[in-house]
């Protein structure tokens, strides 16, 4: 399909800086995927200076494959296309030295960097837990530490006069005793390291002669000025974004960095892309006079590329969550009886996890095959975390949270007390833990059994760790789960032998992965083991959703998860205050906007049919509470009426809501056809 007007300048302007406002369903991959050609075709840019960046492993993939088949591949693995997160590992790896780091070093996850926290606080400042969980103290700190990062802020920069300064402090001490760093490294340290040294800035940004960055507005302080320093000598780039649909404010997305672009780059090209080629006319009138409601630096419209009005907007009222998860079944039984469409052509969208339970119990009952996407990923499971903790002790020794995960899994009689004396030793010399297990002063003190028990998993783990070091990491891909006696671990500790044969294959497939990284993938260069491990470690951070995507099945998902996603029918559940918006929102100065631009998102990702519902009252979790619901959301009223249809058309409700049933909703359409 041949680019409108608006797309084809998009690609065509190289000449400044340049921000496309696309609007959802406009086609903005499309547009940066041709630019990309279009900057090596017919422009002349080497491949190897142009970077493109996403947020997701996902995105970055599909773009490198649209991108292959226009260019080919070998041209195609030149350039430069990742997430924000793996460009600054790449920076890091190369720049290591300069900011103290091993060539080898650790990225922490969720896991490793909240236990280190709760372990500071629990030794040093318990203090912040008289009047609060050990939990909520520790998740309090690391949403400060992580604030501070996205404001490129060291604990060099302020006064450590708080407990929570101290322990940010105390925490990046221990990161670097350990070579590691954590997600927010990955943007925080290269961002400071460019900043703070001119000549590696220089560097960097001579580099990429062009840098396109897809969904702009997600960008945190952080990303922004990593994408200006590593500009800053061409001046050329392309940022695809739009601000209705910046939801991620809880994790540092800053939709004003439109504004600060356009305020920095006075020559900023600006470029709408307003044609929308997924919903139909009624659906994106709806959203356009919703999101009218919010504050614009630059106004935009979509309107429909195929002119046809559409249905009206279902609006649903229900008695409570049960009426309504009932209700939603119903709808999609009796759509899919008429239209006949698979079942993942259907989507129920909602503000919060709790909301799913009741949606899941109806569509159980009803037998409708469905996916609740953002549940336990593969990366999550308990083996795929052990292997991946044995393979980062074996790239870094120095590791201390992948030892303390594995230094007793499988179970070697390595007990409590042996490691509390591998950790003070640790402590007091200021080493990392695996170093205390090898000095002698350190072991001399423990029992018999327990220096056997040690010296057990040393044995293990140099024998493992000698293939690394004469590079045969395929070996260890091939070997280690029996040199660790994994499978029999695995079969002495699961509930069933179909849960040991589940957890088998996953510890296959991990495997697998690895050695089809180690060894090359098609249009891809091979990694060696350490570089194989980076991106798996990468990949678990930012891939939390599970391929349930591709399945036949309804997909049940908050609307958080469902952005860039799009459905022929979507049900959007809860429409109500203190739901939708969120009573969260009430008191924060732009929290209502935020809440809109999620309920904007869930309107846009309905291609044709699109239904929403709301309850008289709501129960949260297992405790109904009748004031939990406060009413119809407000959003209803922004939106114009001759839009929304409120008939309740398919089966009308009594007081009793007898007719608001599966088996009367069905009754009554296989009435009609007869």
């Amino acid at each position: 399909m041949q680019l409108n007007k608006n797309q084809q300048e998009a690609v065509d302007y190289i000449d400044g800086p340049t921000l496309v406002l696309a609007g959802a369903g406009s086609g903005k991959t499309r547009v940066i995927t041709t630019k990309i050609v279009s900057l090596i075709a017919k422009h002349c840019i080497s491949p190897e200076n142009i970077c493109a960046l996403t947020f997701t492993n996902k995105a970055a993939a599909e773009m490198r494959e649209r991108i292959t088949k226009e260019i080919g591949a070998d041209t195609a693995k030149k350039l430069t296309v990742c997430t924000f997160h793996s460009l600054g590992l790449n920076i890091l790896r190369a720049e290591h030295l300069s900011l103290g780091l091993g060539a080898n070093f650790s990225l922490f996850d969720q896991f490793d960097t909240f236990k280190i926290v709760r372990d500071i606080i629990r030794d040093d400042f318990p203090v912040l837990t008289v009047d609060d969980s050990e939990k909520n103290a520790t998740i309090d700190v690391l949403t400060k530490i992580s604030m501070w990062k996205s404001r490129l802020e060291a604990p060099e920069d302020f006064s450590l006069t708080t407990p929570e300064a101290q322990i940010y402090k105390r925490y990046q001490a221990y990161l670097r005793a350990c070579n590691a760093v954590d997600f927010e490294d990955l943007i925080f340290l290269p961002s400071r390291l460019l900043k703070n040294d001119p000549s590696i800035k220089e560097r960097w940004s001579h580099t990429f002669r062009y840098v396109l960055v897809d969904e702009y507005q997600d960008t945190n302080e952080t990303q922004y000025q990593l994408l200006k320093m590593l500009t800053e000598i061409y001046n050329c780039f392309t940022v695809v974004g739009d601000d209705d649909q910046s939801i991620y404010s809880w994790r540092g997305a800053r939709p004003e960095n439109i504004k600060t672009l356009a305020t920095e780059y006075p020559n900023l090209k600006v470029i709408k892309l307003q044609e929308n080629y997924r919903s139909t006319a009624n659906i994106l009138d709806c959203a356009n006079a919703l999101i009218s409601h919010n504050q614009h630096l630059f106004s935009k419209n979509l309107y429909s590329h195929s002119g046809i009005p559409g249905s009206l907007i279902r609006v649903i009222e229900l008695s409570d969550e049960n009426a309504e998860s009932e209700r939603v079944a119903a709808e999609i039984l009796g759509n899919k009886f008429i239209s006949k469409r698979h079942w993942s052509d259907y989507a129920v969208l909602y503000r919060s996890n709790f909301q799913s339970r009741s949606l899941e119990k109806a569509f159980h009952e009803a037998r409708i095959p469905c996916v609740i996407t953002g549940g336990t990923s593969f990366f999550e499971q308990n083996e795929i975390k052990d292997l991946l903790a044995w393979f980062r002790l074996l790239c870094n020794p120095n590791d201390d949270a992948a030892l303390l995960r594995i230094i007793n899994v499988p179970r070697r009689g390595i007990g409590e007390q042996t490691i509390s004396a591998l950790t003070e030793a640790a402590k007091l010399t200021g080493k990392s833990i695996f170093q205390s297990a090898l000095n002698p002063a350190v072991t001399k003190n423990l029992l018999p059994r327990q220096k056997a028990s040690l010296g057990e998993f040393m044995c293990v783990f140099l024998k493992l760790h000698s293939h690394l070091q004469t590079r045969r990491g395929i070996w260890i891909v091939e070997h280690i789960v029996d040199e660790i006696g994994y499978e029999d671990y695995l079969r002495a500790n699961s509930e069933s032998r179909a849960a040991v044969e589940i957890r088998i294959k996953n510890v296959k497939q991990l495997l697998s992965w690895i050695e089809r990284l180690i060894v090359g993938k098609k249009n891809e260069d091979p990694l060696n083991f350490i570089e194989a491990i980076d991106r798996l470690g990468l990949r678990e951070m930012l891939d939390r959703q599970d391929d349930n995507q591709n399945a036949d099945a309804v997909q049940l998902m908050t609307l958080h998860a469902a952005k860039g996603l799009e459905f022929p029918m979507v049900i959007l559940v809860g429409m109500e205050e203190g739901i939708l918006p969120h009573r969260s929102s009430f008191d924060l100065p732009l929290g209502i906007e935020e809440e809109r631009r999620l309920a904007y998102v869930g309107i846009t990702r309905a291609r044709e049919d699109l239904i929403i519902t709301y309850c008289k009252k709501r129960g949260n979790k297992n405790q109904l509470e009748t004031d939990l619901s406060q009413g119809p959301s407000r959003f209803l009223d922004e939106v114009p009426q001759e839009l929304l249809d409120r008939s309740n058309a398919l089966c009308n409700q009594n007081k009793n809501d007898k007719l608001n049933t599966i088996d009367a909703a069905l009754n009554e359409l296989i009435n009609a056809f007869n």
